[in-house]
C-alpha cells in the first residue's frame, strides 16, 4: 500500500489534506480515485489508514479510516557519518541506509575529501538529499524520515561524539577488533532493559581513507575502531555494511 509523509499541520481532525509532489503522484501516477486507500504519517506520533474523499492534481482530501501503530523504527538509533563522497554517492548511501534503518546522517569533509564543499550550493544539495531519503523511507515503510545534518567539518564531528551510546570509526586498517567484536557486547549490556533505546554513530571515511592522525584524534574523542572485514569496501558501501551489521546485532534482521 501506498505511504505518504505529510507535515503535521496536514492532520485536521480526522482529515488528512495532501498538497504539492505527493498530490500529483496520486492523481497522476497513481490515479487515484474517491475510494482509494492509503497510509499518512506525520513522522512524529501520527500514522493512519486514510481513504480519499476528494481529488485532484492538485490537493487530496481524506478521512481517516483507523490510526496504525508505529513500530517499524529500531531500538538501536544509528547514525551515519559519511565523509563527502564524489558524484553522486551521497544520494546512494542516504538512499539505502534509508531503506535499511538509518535514523539520521551527518555528513562531514575530513583530510582526503577529493570533493571540495561549496557552501553556495549547500541548499539545493540538502533538499535533495532529504527528498531522497523521504521517497526510500515511504519505499521501505519507515515511520519516519531520517534527518540529514548539513556538512560539517571533521573536527566540528568530533565535538558530536559525546551525544552517543557509542562511536564506531569503521577503519580499512582495524585488524584488532571488527565491528561484531564491539556490537555484541555493546547490543547485550544496553538491550538488558527489553525497553530500552540507544544511539550509535557510525564514522564512515572518504575514497582515500582516512589519515592515522583522524583515527588518533577520533579515538581521543571517544570514538572506538572498528574492521569490517579482510576485503577493503568502497565508501559508500562501508556505511551500508556496518549499518547491516548493527540492526542485524540489535535484532532487527534476526540477530541477538
Amino acid at each position: 500500500m501506498q505511504r505518504y509523509f505529510v507535515a503535521p499541520a496536514q492532520f485536521a481532525g480526522e482529515r488528512v489534506e495532501i498538497t504539492g509532489d505527493d498530490a500529483r503522484h496520486i492523481a497522476k501516477v497513481m490515479r487515484g480515485r474517491a475510494g482509494d486507500k492509503f497510509i499518512v504519517s506525520d513522522g512524529e506520533d501520527r500514522e493512519a489508514l486514510v481513504e480519499i474523499d476528494s481529488i485532484d492534481s492538485a490537493a487530496v482530501s481524506a478521512v481517516v479510516v483507523e490510526y496504525l501503530e508505529m513500530t517499524a523504527e529500531p531500538r538501536l538509533q544509528v547514525t551515519v557519518a559519511q565523509s563527502l563522497p564524489k558524484g553522486d554517492k551521497m544520494e546512494t548511501v542516504i538512499q539505502k541506509c534509508t531503506e535499511i534503518g538509518a535514523v539520521a546522517f551527518a555528513p562531514f569533509w575530513s583530510e582526503r575529501t577529493i570533493v571540495q564543499y561549496d557552501a553556495k550550493k549547500e541548499g539545493k544539495r540538502l533538499e535533495r538529499w532529504r527528498k531522497i531519503a523521504k521517497e526510500a523511507a515511504e519505499q521501505a515503510h519507515r515511520n519516519r524520515i531520517p534527518v540529514i545534518d548539513s556538512p560539517v567539518s571533521f573536527k566540528t564531528l568530533l565535538q558530536t561524539f559525546s551525544a552517543y551510546d557509542a562511536v564506531y570509526f569503521c577503519y580499512e586498517k582495524e585488524q584488532g577488533l571488527h565491528i561484531r567484536d564491539r556490537l555484541k557486547p555493546f547490543v547485550e549490556q544496553i538491550f538488558a532493559d527489553s525497553g530500552a533505546v540507544a544511539s550509535l554513530l557510525l564514522v564512515i571515511g572518504p575514497e582515500g581513507g582516512f589519515t592515522e592522525d583522524e583515527v588518533r584524534i577520533a579515538e581521543e574523542a571517544g570514538a572506538e575502531a572498528v574492521g569490517l572485514g579482510r576485503r577493503i569496501l568502497r565508501c559508500e558501501t562501508a556505511g551500508m555494511t556496518a549499518l547491516t551489521c548493527a540492526l542485524y546485532e540489535s535484532g532487527e534482521m534476526g540477530g541477538v
